[in-house]
């Protein structure tokens, strides 16, 4: 990814982080000893039509991995 777009995709995240804070501490607490393998995410999407969207996955040890990865990041260790 190029520095540019990823100084953009910053500025989006500090966005949705302020526009929607609750999100976040919700991901902070379910990763707290939910997110391992064998976990199921479920995402549920509704249009402002009301149809519904609805998926899910159960992690994977190499899920956990990458979620581990993604946390390093944005914690800089």
């Amino acid at each position: 990814m190029n520095p540019l777009d990823m100084m953009q995709l910053g500025g989006r995240l500090q966005t949705f982080s302020q526009q929607h804070p609750r999100f976040g501490d919700f991901l902070r607490e379910a990763g707290k000893d939910a997110m391992r393998e064998g976990s199921i995410l479920e995402m549920k999407v509704t249009s402002p039509e009301g149809k519904e969207y609805i998926t899910n996955l159960k992690l994977t040890p190499e899920d956990v991995e990458t979620i581990n990865l993604i946390r390093s990041m944005r914690s800089g260790v």
